[in-house]
């Protein structure tokens, strides 16, 4: 069965160029003009595979409505956006998306971009029965990809959207390992970025750190700084 994925953008040629591609790529799509049609799609919770969203709409922006969809559900998000200022990068990362591609794109980009979440969302060996990396106090279960805090015999979800648990899973299953920004982007997102691109991978870990602050948990990503990012094997365990 094909994917769905849904695109939210008030430009009509945007909307044409994007659908276009994705079904050359054999994606099927749904187009929305903006936020508010959006949201009345998905209120009984018929989610798609992935969102494709504007910031700059009419209405509902689309940071609203990242931050809307993601009270109900962690479907994988990209914003594209006329607007390239680290703020915006920033703050589309901590509404809930996973990617944030400025315009105009190529796109030949874009569904680089599409490929690499599904990849990572799907997994290989499906069939597979991987044991449940453990870390301190966080449990990954990579078939449900579910992650839980440990509490004596309770085990409690936290919610991460689709790219924070590959980075979360990548970092535990390579513990005791740096890995540089440019080495995280290649093996999280899946292609290389240029330039201060990078600043994706910080803005990510700043929203797994916040998350997981809320939870209260003793698990840590932790900063070499200068470098990049490692989670030490002290505490690591498998089922």
């Amino acid at each position: 069965m094909s994917k769905k994925i849904y695109v939210v953008d008030d430009e009509q040629n945007i909307r044409d160029i994007i659908c276009s591609y994705l079904k050359k790529e054999g994606f099927e799509t749904k187009e929305f003009v903006d936020g508010e049609s959006l949201l009345e799609e998905i209120k009984n919770g018929d989610f798609p595979d992935m969102f494709i969203i504007d910031i700059m709409m009419p209405g509902i922006s689309g940071f609203e409505l990242c931050n809307e969809i993601r009270k109900k559900d962690n479907t994988p998000i990209i914003i594209v956006s006329a607007r390239d200022e680290e703020l915006d990068r920033i703050l589309g990362i901590e509404m809930g998306a996973d990617d944030y591609l400025m315009k105009p794109f190529s796109p030949r980009e874009l569904l680089a971009r599409v490929n690499a979440i599904f990849r990572r969302v799907d997994g290989p060996g499906k069939n597979d029965k991987p044991s449940l990396p453990v870390c301190k106090d966080i449990k990954i279960y990579p078939d449900e990809r579910r992650i839980v805090k440990i509490s004596g015999d309770t085990e409690t979800e936290i919610a991460f959207t689709a790219m924070e648990f590959n980075f979360i899973t990548f970092m535990v299953t390579n513990k005791n390992k740096v890995f540089n920004r440019d080495q995280l982007l290649q093996q999280i997102w899946g292609y290389q970025y240029t330039g201060d691109d990078t600043r994706a991978v910080d803005d990510l870990v700043k929203r797994i750190r916040k998350k997981l602050d809320a939870a209260n948990t003793e698990f840590a990503i932790e900063t070499v700084w200068g470098y990049g990012y490692k989670v030490t094997d002290q505490s690591i365990a498998k089922e």
